[in-house]
């Protein structure tokens, strides 16, 4: 079993899709479906996909209006991706990211895979939600695969390595890896900081932190670790405030 695995689709086109991923969840162990801004959703069409042991699971699926929202309690989120380079870096293959993913839960965390639509992938700005990365390896001459078929690899892959990794009481609170709600809010504390004191470009400042982005999502940062990175970028404002204060031409000290 997986539990604490949620499989986010998003912008799926397809219910029959859906179904059979479904199916994939039910053979493998993972409990939720998360669909973010499908482009229809009708679970008649899905059910005969899913056949009868996917059906309660189809019965649970939630439907959310965004990819922050789909994702904001989890404390990983994997994206699979066919294409690489770029900001695309340091991308693992299910054989490897499965170990890592059922470490997690077995933590008692809560972790996200998501898939793209059927037709494109996930793009850049979906990827920026993501903590890790995976792609499937594939004849280069057909690197497309079918969602349900993606997902049945990578879950195969963390159901596997959850074997070895049998389920453990989770860390106190302090201790807890944060959500990404709370990693979205430190990414944006941290941003302000280094436009503060001149580190980032103004001119484009969010393409600079894509390197930031992608260090904190590597780092698995603890609860007292956020806490403590927050009261460091509130002191650094602060120290840079004042510093700004005391070299305006008005200032009494200038």
């Amino acid at each position: 079993m997986l539990p604490g695995l949620t499989v986010v689709m998003v912008k799926t086109r397809f219910p029959e899709n859906v179904g059979m991923v479904a199916r994939a969840c039910v053979n493998m162990g993972a409990q939720d479906i998360v669909l973010v801004d499908p482009e229809r959703w009708e679970i008649d069409k899905a059910r005969p996909l899913a056949t009868a042991k996917g059906e309660p699971l189809l019965e649970r699926v939630k439907v959310v209006g965004t990819l922050s929202e789909a994702v904001a309690d989890c404390t990983a989120v994997w994206g699979t991706t066919a294409r690489t380079g770029g900001w695309r870096r340091e991308i693992l293959t299910p054989e490897k990211a499965g170990p890592e993913m059922a470490a997690s839960l077995a933590d008692g965390e809560r972790v996200a895979l998501l898939l793209g639509p059927e037709d494109r992938g996930l793009n850049n700005d979906e990827i920026e939600h993501c903590t890790r990365l995976l792609t499937i390896p594939t004849a280069p001459e057909a690197s497309s695969l079918n969602v349900a078929q993606a997902s049945l690899i990578v879950l195969y892959e963390c159901h596997k390595a959850s074997l070895a990794h049998p389920f453990r009481p989770g860390p106190g609170p302090e201790s807890r890896r944060i959500t990404q709600d709370e990693n979205e809010l430190l990414l944006a504390t941290l941003r302000d900081m280094l436009l503060d004191i001149d580190f980032l470009r103004h001119d484009n400042p969010d393409y600079f932190m894509m390197p930031v982005r992608r260090f904190m999502g590597k780092a698995g940062l603890r609860r007292h670790e956020f806490d403590m990175l927050m009261g460091v970028c509130r002191q650094v404002r602060r120290v840079a405030t004042l510093a700004r204060d005391r070299n305006r031409p008005d200032s009494p000290a200038s």
